[in-house]
């Protein structure tokens, strides 16, 4: 990172490469590149080339960006559980040339490695990776650390013949409503710097990119007389925006935006042009000194990128969206959604978030499900400055209920999509939804049907802390449940009814391991339904945050509470609505009081057997410290 905009050209490379869905047919690729060369890529076994055939499909979005979806099909089958390797050649020149951070985990290796496990051994996981966690942190020897580093140290310290099948990231791999200062100050110099138009918002007088409007980017959010009443029955007042966050001082707002962080986030290529040194724009005392102490944290982010962009390079991810990919409370009740929706510029905003999940995210998951003509679409609506083009597009996005999608690995992954299909209250718009209708857990229970064993990834843990979910459900009552996102599966009755009807079925699989995200801190429960000997047996492991933790003073609290309040022998767990579940919390190893949540950025690892049952529950936390969740299960 520089200290000032350095003048040299652009590398051919701006972020990438990251390998995505890979199968015994066709391995996928998602790479940026600062002009439309030609790529070619080569798959091998040892020395030897497999034969292929190469689809690539470039989506144009500035300048000096464009996006190469690139999907390699194999005439045989891939050897399974063997070391391979592919060449990236851009515009004839191999990528280790381009690269100044060697790509390989092998010395002088000019190819990068990869192994297809089709029987599932183990997997990396985690959620939550906000750039500047850790600003805050007055110890500075302490830093925030970042899961994904650790994830490269693991995957450096391990044989290819032992490492994961696959990585999943089950949610906020950005923080579009939660953007530091110095990251907004990137972005906006990104922008710049790939040359890609900026669309017109819809009644924004004055364009972002002449006032890019650091710290104060709440009072161009729109207010609702909704969004009023969610604050009033507390805190007297004037309106809130419909973005109840508190951290939309610098909300994402425009497409262009949205793509650059995605960039940044993953890359380190970009920071060698962009300077951090504070804008004389922002100009108030407060915002200087938050401004000084983010830019820490950033420049701290930015360190481990090269090892981000390896160890993205070389297992493959699936991933997921939740809220901060878009924004807080997305979704979260009915009433929140017709204000929302009926907003036109708040719209606009939910629509760019998804626009950017879909070209950076959604496609790697399930790329057959998006046809050429689809994506040249998407080209045209992101390249257009006619608003009815764009929004025509994002209506499309918006509909679409397809964001899940499963892979064929033995257990079978299957992600969930617990944001865009909710169950709304039939009691009350502004009660919480619940994570999924009934339709979606319907296919849910056709596409586990049968199943031995099944990965589900559901983005907020099915079975989180009960104390916090009854406070959750406090505010529900009271009428206020986007001022402590009340969104949880027990929220919804039906859902909640639904979800524990599938664990029940029949034809229910023996073995449940479910990885989730999203509440920053993590933890590990083994669960049986009491007094049924055919019991399917459920695991819930939650990793959060790749790089965010929760407070950790108020944490220790919730953890002490939960244990008191919610004891084995305790009459509240009558009340609860998985009272027919036994739930035996594990014990993070090293555990000084009994805690059961363990509050450190990093990334879980889970070994599984031959029969899809956690050996060992693990998280990978920053210094290579690894923490194991010890089995306490009751008789």
């Amino acid at each position: 990172m520089c200290t000032e905009p350095m003048p040299q050209a652009l590398s051919p490379i701006i972020a990438g490469p990251l390998l995505r869905k890979l199968d015994s047919d066709s391995l996928h690729l998602w790479l940026a590149t600062s002009s439309d060369s030609t790529v070619d890529v080569s798959i091998f076994n040892e020395e030897t080339a497999l034969s292929q055939n190469t689809d690539i499909q470039t989506i144009h979005l500035g300048k000096k960006l464009y996006l190469k979806l690139i999907r390699v099909t194999f005439e045989q089958s891939l050897p399974a559980d063997t070391p391979l390797s592919y060449e990236l050649n851009i515009g004839g020149a191999p990528i280790s040339q381009l690269l100044e951070d060697n790509l390989s985990y092998t010395k002088d290796s000019t190819k990068t490695e990869f192994i297809w496990h089709p029987k599932v051994h183990s997997v990396l996981h985690g959620s939550c990776r906000k750039a500047h966690y850790g600003y805050h942190i007055q110890d500075k020897d302490r830093k925030a650390g970042d899961g994904l580093v650790e994830a490269d140290h693991h995957l450096s310290n391990t044989k290819i013949e032992e490492w994961p099948s696959f990585m999943v990231l089950s949610g906020d791999q950005i923080y579009a409503d939660d953007v530091a200062g110095p990251m907004l100050f990137a972005i906006r110099q990104t922008i710049a710097l790939l040359g890609i138009e900026e669309e017109s918002l819809p009644g924004a007088e004055q364009s972002l990119a002449k006032q890019p409007f650091f710290y104060c980017r709440e009072s161009l959010l729109p207010q609702s007389d909704q969004s009023e009443e969610v604050k009033s029955q507390f805190f007297k007042g004037k309106k809130k925006p419909v973005f109840t966050t508190d951290t939309a001082h610098n909300h994402l707002m425009s497409f262009a935006e949205v793509i650059c962080m995605y960039l940044l986030v993953w890359s380190p290529k970009l920071w060698r042009h962009i300077t951090l040194e504070r804008p004389s724009s922002i100009s108030k005392e407060e915002h200087c000194l938050r401004y000084d102490k983010e830019r820490k944290a950033i420049e701290e982010f930015v360190e481990g990128l090269p090892q981000v962009q390896r160890v993205l390079a070389h297992i493959p991810s699936a991933m997921m969206f939740d809220d901060h990919d878009v924004t807080d409370d997305w979704n979260l009740t009915a009433e929140w959604e017709q204000t929302a929706f009926g907003h036109p510029l708040s719209k606009r905003i939910i629509g760019n978030a998804l626009f950017g999940y879909l070209l950076c995210q959604g496609w790697g998951n399930n790329p057959t499900q998006y046809d050429k003509a689809f994506m040249e679409q998407a080209e045209k609506a992101a390249l257009t400055l006619e608003a009815n083009v764009r929004d025509t597009f994002i209506d499309e996005l918006l509909a679409y209920d397809q964001w899940h999608y499963h892979w064929d690995t033995q257990p079978k992954l299957v992600v969930l999509d617990t944001r865009t299909r909710r169950w709304r209250s039939e009691k009350s718009f502004s009660n919480p939804s619940g994570l999924m209708d009934w339709e979606a857990i319907t296919d849910l229970q056709q596409d586990i049907k049968n199943l031995d064993s099944v990965i589900l990834v559901s983005p907020a843990p099915m079975f989180g802390v009960k104390l916090i979910e009854a406070i959750q459900k406090v505010f529900t009552w009271i009428g206020n449940p986007l001022m402590v996102d009340a969104e949880n599966w027990m929220a919804h009755p039906g859902s909640a009814y639904a979800l524990m009807n599938l664990f029940t079925h029949s034809k229910t699989p023996t073995n449940f391991v479910i990885l989730s995200g999203d509440v920053h801190y993590s933890f590990a429960y083994d669960i049986k339904l009491r007094g049924d000997k055919s019991s399917p047996n459920i695991w819930q492991i939650t990793s959060s945050g790749l790089r965010n933790e929760f407070p950790h003073d108020l944490l220790e609290w919730f953890d002490r509470l939960n244990r008191w309040l919610y004891a084995p022998w305790s009459p509240l767990n009558l009340f609860t609505k998985r009272r027919s579940l036994r739930i035996s919390p594990r014990k993070p190893d090293g555990a000084d009081h009994g805690e059961r949540l363990l509050n450190h950025s990093g990334i879980g690892l889970v070994h599984l057997d031959s029969q899809g049952r956690p050996t060992e529950i693990a998280q990978l936390c920053k210094q290579d410290e690894r923490v194991t969740f010890i089995s306490n299960k009751r008789s």
